[in-house]
């Protein structure tokens, strides 16, 4: 009790005549006061900066929100294959953005132009920037059938403009997600002020040296675009305190990727327009209501829900009323979008998601946005005590089949594997690349060292290496792995793609079937779109959570 009396004292100021009052801190009646320390935030004099009007994350351009909830994942419809590679497991997603449409051939076209613009092919230090990032179009040439019209027009004729793109790896769909986030935060950065108007159409017309890295401007500003940033700051250079964005600011916005596959099922799945027991359980088919792929509803009854192959021979249907409308595959929004608004979640073209694919998910897995693929990657610091920018040094890679696509661009950060600082003693994870982790290889277990040194050499997917590099005059030098001990076709380099194409029957459009293909191969009926995760709250609506707490 005089513990507590002495608290209630030193609580309260003296006023004449020795009352005592006690007055109310004005930390809790300002957003602009800290609740910690009761100083001024955003002060004109200076002191600690927040974006303290920050309401919610904007949606991003040409995607749409999808509330994260839980879900049954895996296969339980048809499994003809018998393959089970897909077991059921209820998962939770947390909220995330993803594109409504396919990248569409104008879409890339516009990647495309962008690096042929900043990164000269003529130039022969940026020759294999641009090409390396120019998709496959031989991928429509049959030995018995006649595609060359395709061949020649698929990716730049206007006709196929909202077309979904195809002949992208999964490389390079990655490499075309990490641009897009370097320009949609240049475009947000110059909308609220914090670079030039126009800044970046400057870069595309050749007027500044260098570009626009999101992750350069966050660590080291003034090396964004080659060092010219000063000249490019917009109207907030005027206030000397927010002359550059920080992520506490609220501007920048999360980095697009491809999304995984556990967020693609959640998605294409849909179950927010359905609150039947089976398809809470799992049980919903397709990415719409029914167990059919023609619409039994008034309106349009009878009309194909998807672009697939409906039989032998039969890509589309007779011409006319009972046609699905596509042969090859369809512009984007020609059929109805599911209930997050996502269009062509079945048909079309497969997607590649992010996921190194395995036959087997481990019994133990997270159930909490599942994902197989985490190489863990820290920032390089120089001797500066800076950030290393790759600023004329492009890292290339050849992938297997003889493309060279570049690792980075000029003005990005250096990325190398997290070490023993990173990992030492914690719980969570132990090293950088856990691609394989619990996958069944020696490694995965607890008990490693007991192993032999024979036994831990050898792994369950030990897949062909074949080996591919350029000479000094650029000839290509093959190495075909010709040991017949291989017995695998899977490594840490097999990515998962969702979704039937319009190569594929209806036994595809199951969301939980699941395939793979290596990630530098592509194909005429493997697209992609990009996810953005959402940071914050789960829903878009704030009130919705204030009212459950009022109703307790």
């Amino acid at each position: 009790m005089k513990k507590h009396l002495i608290k209630v004292v030193l609580s309260c100021a003296v006023i004449v005549g020795g009352v005592s009052s006690c007055k109310k801190s004005s930390s809790s009646s300002s957003k602009n006061i800290s609740r910690a320390t009761g100083w001024k935030i955003n002060a004109k004099e200076g002191g600690f900066q927040y974006n303290s009007d920050f309401k919610e994350q904007e949606t991003p351009p040409g995607t749409v929100f999808i509330e994260g909830g839980t879900f049954t994942k895996g296969k339980v419809q048809d499994d003809i294959m018998h393959d089970w590679n897909n077991t059921p497991t209820q998962q939770h997603v947390q909220s995330f953005y993803m594109d409504e449409t396919e990248v569409t051939n104008v879409m890339y076209l516009e990647y495309l132009d962008y690096l042929k613009a900043v990164y000269p092919p003529e130039n022969p230090n940026y020759a294999n920037i641009y090409r390396g990032a120019l998709p496959d179009t031989l991928v429509w040439r049959n030995r018995l059938g006649f595609n060359e019209t395709m061949t020649n027009n698929y990716l730049r004729h206007p006709a196929y403009a909202e077309y979904p793109v195809v002949g992208v790896n999964w490389v390079q769909a990655s490499q075309y997600a990490e641009w897009r986030t370097d320009r949609v935060n240049e475009a947000m950065l110059e909308r609220e002020g914090f670079l030039a108007q126009d800044a970046k159409y400057q870069v595309l017309n050749g007027e500044i040296g260098g570009t626009f890295s999101t992750e350069a401007y966050l660590n080291n500003p003034e090396s964004v675009y080659g060092g010219q940033i000063d000249s490019l700051q917009g109207k907030q250079k005027k206030d000397s305190i927010n002359t550059f964005a920080k992520r506490s600011s609220g501007v920048i916005q999360p980095e697009y990727r491809l999304p995984t596959e556990t967020e693609w099922e959640y998605a294409a799945q849909a179950l927010i327009g359905s609150r039947e027991y089976n398809n809470y359980r799992g049980r919903k088919k397709y990415p719409w209501e029914g167990d059919y792929t023609r619409n039994g509803q008034r309106v349009g009854r009878g009309d194909q829900l998807a672009n697939f192959k409906q039989g032998k021979g039969d890509y589309g249907g007779i011409a006319g009323w009972s046609d699905d409308g596509a042969d090859i595959t369809a512009e984007v929004k020609s059929y109805k979008p599911n209930d997050f608004g996502l269009y062509d979640m079945a048909g079309n073209v497969s997607e590649w998601v992010a996921d190194v694919y395995r036959p087997i998910v481990d019994d133990e897995i997270s159930d909490f946005n599942y994902y197989r693929g985490n190489v863990y990657l820290k920032k390089a610091i120089g001797e500066d005590g800076k950030v290393e920018i790759l600023r004329d040094e492009i890292v290339y890679d050849t992938l297997p089949n003889g493309k060279i696509v570049a690792v980075n661009l000029p003005g990005e950060i250096k990325e190398v594997p997290v070490g023993d600082e990173e990992t030492y003693l914690r719980t969570n994870f132990s090293s950088s690349d856990n691609r394989g982790y619990r996958d069944g290889d020696p490694g995965s277990s607890r008990f490693f060292q007991r192993f032999s040194d024979e036994s831990a050499n050898r792994k369950m997917y030990d897949s062909p290496k074949h080996k591919v590099e350029r000479d000094s005059t650029g000839k290509l030098l093959r190495q075909y792995d010709t040991s017949n001990y291989r017995t695998s076709l899977i490594n840490d380099e097999v990515r998962v793609y969702k979704g039937g194409s319009w190569r594929d029957r209806a036994f595809w459009l199951d969301p939980a079937q699941r395939r793979y293909l290596p990630q530098y191969m592509a194909t005429d009926d493997i697209g992609f779109r990009c996810a953005m995760s959402r940071v914050g709250s789960k829903s878009k609506s704030k009130n919705k959570t204030v009212r459950h707490k009022k109703a307790r």
